[in-house]
This record gives structure tokens, C-alpha cells and sequence, in this order.
């Protein structure tokens, strides 16, 4: 009986954290039990075998397919002249460990795992497979309770915003896009000019426009002159692609 009355204050504790981050994310599971699987690990499910906890390897399976298709959505609609290539590796690069782990972190998923006392003192708490696993779990728990849309509601305020910005540019290839889209659609030449330099040596920041003929398409910044030309790349065939006479550009 003793047991049972040290576990509540425990267990009342998860209950208030799980509140708080729904009421944080502005969502609210119909079934509390899938949102705790989601946060369950297989070392904690062990140590409380008298108990029907189940871990959450199942939900990190369809997570990672759930993932994957919303992803692979955005991407289609968000980058139309963007091959087939480059998608598959920019969403390679979106759902691999290391990505995982910073949305995991941005949404505090490390203080909501629920953990054996081994796990607990070695680290688990912050240690990356065991972070990114959860967050596909998360997003395959979301998807059985409510659907995709709420799936994509998270991944709208903590992944999409990242692509958008930047982040992945390291594997984005928007001069190759913007040259691709110009030979099948304009004549005339692509060439890139940096605009000024500015920032101390160590922190240098290049402002670089890309032209067709004489028309400016677009201008970027970055840390380097290819950085700055990619992304004056990228807002270039953002205006061509939003232009409603964008097939009609002169030089």
C-alpha cells in the first residue's frame, strides 16, 4: 500500500507535465494512455512490469512512415522546380537523427520521457536515438488520436519554419533549380554579383543578386559568397513562381 501512495505524487506530476505541453501546443489528445505510450520507454516498462505500461517502439514505426508522407508533402508543394532528387535527399536530411533531435529539444520532449532508473542515470534523458525515437513517436501517436492535420500543425511551427529559413540549404541546390527552370522557360543568361561585404573577418556576411540579362530576379545573404548566391537563387525562383506573368520575364 506504502508503494502505491509514493507512486501518486510521482504519477500526478506526469499528469500536470503532459497538460501543461498539450496546453502549450495547443492540442489535446482524446486518448491520455497513446499520448503517455509515445513517452514511454522500453527501460521503464521493464522496471513496472506488474503495471500495463507499454513502450513506444510500435509508435515510433508508424511515426517515421507518418513523418516521411508529410514531409514528402510539403516538400512537393513548396519547392514545384525542386527534382525528385533533391527532394528525396532534403527530406533525408529533415528526418535523419540529428534534425530529429533539435525538434525534439525545441519541444522539451526530454523532460516528458518516462524512464528506468538505469536509463535515468546514464544519460537517456538527453541522449539523441533515444530523443529523435520519441519524437517520431509522438507524431505516429498524433496521427492515430486526431489525423494529419494536427501532425502538420506541429511540423507548420517546428520543421517547416526551419527549411524556410535556411537551415537545410546545405542540401538544396537552388542555383542548379533556378538554371533548370530558365532554360525551360526564358532566354538568356543567369549571373550572380555581390552586392557588399560587411562584419568583421571572422563574422562575415555577403549580400549577393542574381540577374537574367539586366533584370534583377533576386537577393540573399550568407556567410559565404556560394551561401548568399543560393539564397538569392532561391528568393529568385520564389518570384518567378509566384509571378503571375512569370513565364512572360524579359532580360
Amino acid at each position: 500500500m506504502s508503494k502505491t501512495r509514493k507512486d501518486q505524487p510521482a504519477a500526478k506530476r506526469m499528469e500536470e507535465k503532459f497538460g501543461l505541453f498539450q496546453q502549450q501546443q495547443g492540442i489535446k489528445f482524446n486518448d491520455h494512455k497513446l499520448l503517455m505510450k509515445a513517452f514511454t520507454h522500453s527501460s521503464y516498462v521493464n522496471e513496472h512490469r506488474r503495471k500495463p505500461y507499454e513502450d513506444n517502439e510500435r509508435l515510433e514505426f508508424l511515426g517515421d512512415a507518418v513523418l516521411e508522407l508529410t514531409v514528402s508533402h510539403y516538400l512537393f508543394e513548396r519547392f514545384p522546380m525542386m527534382s525528385e532528387g533533391e527532394m528525396t535527399k532534403l527530406r533525408a536530411a529533415i528526418v535523419c537523427e540529428p534534425s530529429l533531435v533539435i525538434f525534439a529539444n525545441e519541444l522539451n520532449f526530454g523532460d516528458l520521457i518516462l524512464l528506468g532508473k538505469g536509463e535515468e542515470q546514464t544519460g537517456g534523458r538527453m541522449r539523441p536515438a533515444l530523443l529523435a525515437d520519441v519524437f517520431e513517436a509522438f507524431i505516429g501517436a498524433l496521427y492515430l488520436d486526431q489525423g494529419v492535420e494536427p501532425v502538420r500543425t506541429i511540423l507548420e511551427k517546428v520543421v517547416f519554419p526551419k527549411v524556410n529559413t535556411g537551415a537545410f540549404s546545405h542540401v538544396m541546390d537552388f542555383k542548379s533549380q533556378l538554371q533548370e527552370f530558365i532554360q525551360r522557360n526564358h532566354s538568356g543568361a543567369l549571373s550572380y554579383e555581390i552586392l557588399k561585404e560587411k562584419g568583421p573577418a571572422h563574422n562575415r556576411e555577403f549580400v549577393s543578386r542574381v540577374l537574367l540579362g539586366e533584370k534583377e530576379l533576386g537577393t540573399g545573404s550568407g556567410r559565404s559568397k556560394k551561401e548568399a548566391e543560393q539564397h538569392a537563387a532561391q528568393k529568385a525562383l520564389e518570384f518567378l513562381k509566384n509571378k503571375p506573368d512569370s513565364q512572360q520575364v524579359k532580360m
